[in-house]
């Protein structure tokens, strides 16, 4: 059987002064250092590359940040940077709030709290999962049409859906708690097949360096 690689890369620090929830909000840009992890990231993928993997397909979520993301790794390899709406951030009723306990205590957010387990304040983790999964396994196949035996996909999306999907495929419940997500900026987590069947899941930072100092809206 065939043996596939799609890497899933959360993208990276987005210039948000405001600290509001930004969910999907069009045109929010990377900052400077978001800049440097998108330039880092394309290394990273350029040396595998240079060490013989085979990148042959590229997509992300069409968010202004993840397609920032994307570019400098689309140039490095040359390949066409795709644009997938399944990428795309989970919906979120607080989108455009400045989160905080009081905010969130105000009574006319509490219908959203009803059902923490689905999550109620937003699109259900398992439809996330469902749709991740679409454009993973759309992104395998399309990596091995183009690339052969061992082809290697990049997807650029956004921390919520890719730890969700992430949890799906280690069988571990999607509940959770948002501080303990194993998905920093501009993560990679990296989804190993033999044939269409998921042999291994492993996490990375290329961009760790950059990492401190770094602003991190929760959820997004």
């Amino acid at each position: 059987m065939s043996q596939a690689t799609v890497h899933l890369l959360r993208h990276g620090e987005v210039f948000n002064p405001d600290g509001v929830l930004y969910g999907r909000l069009p045109e929010f840009h990377l900052s400077d250092r978001g800049v440097a992890m998108a330039v880092r990231l394309a290394e990273h993928f350029r040396a595998l590359a240079d060490d013989g993997a085979t990148m042959a397909y590229l997509a992300a979520s069409p968010l202004t940040r993840a397609q920032e993301t994307a570019q400098p790794s689309a140039t490095a390899l040359g390949l066409d940077l795709n644009t997938d709406e399944r990428l795309i951030e989970a919906q979120n009723h607080f989108e455009g709030l400045k989160v905080s306990a009081s905010e969130l205590l105000k009574p006319k957010y509490w219908r959203y709290f009803r059902n923490p387990f689905l999550p109620s304040w937003g699109e259900p983790y398992r439809e996330q999962v469902a749709r991740m999964r679409l454009a993973i396994d759309a992104a395998r196949l399309e990596a091995l049409e183009r690339g052969g035996d061992g082809a290697q996909a990049i997807l650029v999306s956004h921390q919520l859906p890719i730890w969700v999907t992430h949890l799906s495929l280690q069988k571990r419940q999607l509940f959770h708690d948002p501080r303990a997500r194993e998905c920093t900026l501009a993560s990679l987590t990296t989804i190993n097949f033999e044939g269409s069947e998921v042999t291994g899941v492993r996490y990375s930072e290329p961009a760790a360096a950059l990492l401190p100092g770094a602003a991190s809206t929760p959820g997004a």
